[in-house]
C-alpha cells in the first residue's frame, strides 16, 4: 500500500487550519483517512476562545481514533460522536450557538478487505479511482448553490444559510449535521486508489481549470501530492491580481492532499 500526505499553510505566518491523517488498525486489516478544512472566520467576535486550528485538530483527532477503533459504527455516526465530543470540551467557555463558532469541512474514508466507506461534508473532495483508471469525484455541492457575494460580504445573510436548511452544512457544534453528509459504500474490488483534497488543492481544477479530476489524480499518482500543491501555488502567484475574478477570497489557501493506493 502507498500512502502520501501533504499539508501546506496558505500563509507561513498563520497556523494551518487543515487537518489530515491516515489511520491503520493494530490488526493491520484495513485503514482510514481523515481530512478537514477549517473554515476561516471573518474578523470580529465568533463566540469562541479557541482557534479554528485547535478545533480542526480536536475534531480530526477524534475522527481518526473512532474510524479505527469503532469499525462497528457507520461513518455518519462516527462524525456525530466526534462533533459531540469536541463540543463538550469547550461548551462551558464558548458560545457554540454562534454561526461562526469554529467549524470545518470533512472527508472520511475507511476500508476493509471487502468494502470502502466514504463521507463528505461541504466543499472538500474525495476522488475514487477504479481498477480501470476511471476517476469519480464524491462532492457535496451545496455550497456552490449559495451566492458567493453573501458569504463574502454579508454576515447576516451568511448566518441564514450556514448550517441551515436550504443552505450548506459544515461540522461545527451540532452532531445532527452528520446526517447531512454525502455517504456511501463501495466494494473494495472496485477501488484502486483514493485522494482527499481540501479546496486549497482542488483550485487546480475548480478555479484555475488546469484539467479535470482525472488529470489531477494522474498528476498526484505520477508526480506526488507535493507537485500538485506546488503547481497551485505557482498559479496563485501568477494570478494574484485576478483573484476576485476567479472567486478566490484570498491569494493562497491552506492546501492538503491525502493519497492512498491499495
Amino acid at each position: 500500500m502507498r500512502t502520501e500526505l501533504v499539508s501546506e499553510p496558505g500563509d507561513p505566518g498563520r497556523p494551518n487550519e487543515d487537518f489530515a491523517s491516515v489511520g491503520l488498525p493494530a490488526s493491520g486489516q484495513g485503514g482510514s483517512l481523515v481530512l478537514l478544512d477549517g473554515v476561516t472566520p471573518p474578523p470580529g467576535d465568533v463566540g469562541c476562545l479557541h482557534s479554528v486550528a485547535w478545533f480542526s485538530a480536536r475534531l480530526g483527532g477524534s475522527l481518526t481514533e473512532l474510524s479505527v477503533t469503532r469499525r462497528d459504527l457507520p461513518l455518519a455516526e462516527i462524525l456525530s460522536v466526534a462533533i459531540r465530543r469536541t463540543a463538550e470540551v469547550h461548551a462551558a467557555s464558548c458560545d457554540l450557538s454562534h454561526p461562526r463558532t469554529p467549524q470545518a469541512t470533512v472527508v472520511v474514508a475507511r476500508w476493509s478487505a471487502e468494502l470502502v466507506e466514504y463521507l463528505v461534508l461541504s466543499d472538500s473532495a474525495l476522488l475514487v479511482e477504479s481498477p480501470t483508471g476511471e476517476v469519480t469525484p464524491v462532492l457535496d455541492n451545496r455550497l456552490d448553490l449559495v451566492p458567493r457575494a453573501w458569504l463574502a460580504t454579508d454576515a447576516i445573510a451568511d448566518a441564514t444559510v450556514r448550517n441551515k436548511e436550504g443552505g450548506f452544512f459544515t461540522a461545527a457544534a451540532d452532531p445532527s449535521v452528520a446526517a447531512r453528509a454525502v455517504t456511501g459504500v463501495l466494494p473494495r474490488a472496485e477501488v484502486r486508489a483514493l485522494a482527499a483534497l481540501t479546496d486549497g488543492a482542488t483550485r487546480w481544477v475548480e478555479k484555475f481549470e488546469e484539467g479535470g479530476w482525472g488529470d489531477l489524480f494522474t498528476l498526484v499518482r505520477k508526480e506526488g501530492a507535493q507537485a500538485l500543491v506546488d503547481r497551485v501555488r505557482t498559479l496563485e502567484r501568477d494570478d494574484a491580481e485576478s483573484r476576485v475574478r476567479l472567486r478566490r477570497s484570498k491569494t493562497h489557501d491552506d492546501a492538503t492532499v491525502v493519497f492512498v493506493e491499495y
